[in-house]
């Protein structure tokens, strides 16, 4: 990619949770003339963002509709259970599904979860966001279950958290809208959540086309509003994360976003 070819800026949305510090970081090395504006938008929020125009690519949770979106696995998030510190669940390093039938599970509108059975007993209402079921866990209404990163994200000097190994987890990916040839700077920046060198990242490879079922069974979890997703192998190689493809941050994109060969 000569000077000319390259477009002036480039604007990367991403969900609550995900930090995309240590990307935007090596953007600037590679790319010091082309600046990153970042974008920040809900998990529900950002699939439409992308498909409207309003940022060039995407660190979002999965499920997106592939008709739509390409998009790359990055990594699974570990399923926590946010308690008060007193509570007696902290006495485990890890607690069940099963562990918090008597308790109160906090649901709210902005879950990113995809239940089949929601544990435990329901609130008499459902939080609106997030923060506010943690506003409730904090007052001793209830319990709530969130990605680790929501966890942290979240703080609070009177809670804390467990892992919960048998709750349904959060994917995030790398999304961008769906186009017969990837644009250079998404390429750009797949590069770099692959970590590719910046000579290799000029040798690029065609990513291969999604198995049709796995888009079907994708786009049918979006339309019926599930964040969450089958979850892979298990591998913590940091906490809270588990990268896709034995340790690799990659996956497979749609089958019209292939980037363009070098």
């Amino acid at each position: 990619m000569t000077g000319s070819d390259i477009p002036s800026s480039f604007r990367l949305a991403y969900v609550p949770g995900v930090t995309p510090t240590k990307w935007v970081r090596v953007w600037h090395e590679r790319l010091p003339h082309t600046s990153l504006e970042l974008v920040q938008a809900t998990a529900a929020e950002a699939p439409g963002l992308l498909a409207g125009g309003g940022a060039d690519a995407g660190l979002v949770r999965l499920p997106v509709d592939r008709d739509v979106l390409s998009a790359i696995p990055l990594y699974t998030e570990t399923t926590v259970v946010v308690i008060p510190k007193d509570h007696v669940a902290t006495a485990a390093e890890e607690v069940s599904l099963a562990e918090l039938s008597d308790e109160i599970v906090l649901h709210p509108l902005d879950d990113l979860l995809d239940w089949e059975t929601l544990p435990g007993r329901p609130a008499v209402e459902r939080p609106v966001t997030t923060a506010d079921a943690i506003e409730l866990v904090a007052a001793g209404v209830g319990v709530l279950l969130v990605p680790q990163s929501l966890a942290r994200l979240h703080h609070r000097k009177d809670l804390t958290y467990r892992p919960v190994p048998d709750a349904p987890e959060s994917r995030v990916a790398l999304s961008w809208p769906e186009a017969e040839v990837t644009p250079d700077l998404v390429e750009e920046f797949i590069g770099i959540v692959r970590g590719r060198t910046v000579n290799s990242t000029r040798g690029r490879a065609a990513t291969p086309p999604r198995p049709a079922k796995d888009k079907a069974k994708d786009k049918a979890k979006a339309k019926r509003g599930g964040a969450g997703g089958g979850s892979p192998a298990r591998q913590k190689p940091a906490a809270g994360r588990k990268p896709q493809g034995g340790g690799r941050a990659g996956g497979q994109s749609g089958k019209r976003g292939k980037p363009r060969g070098r």
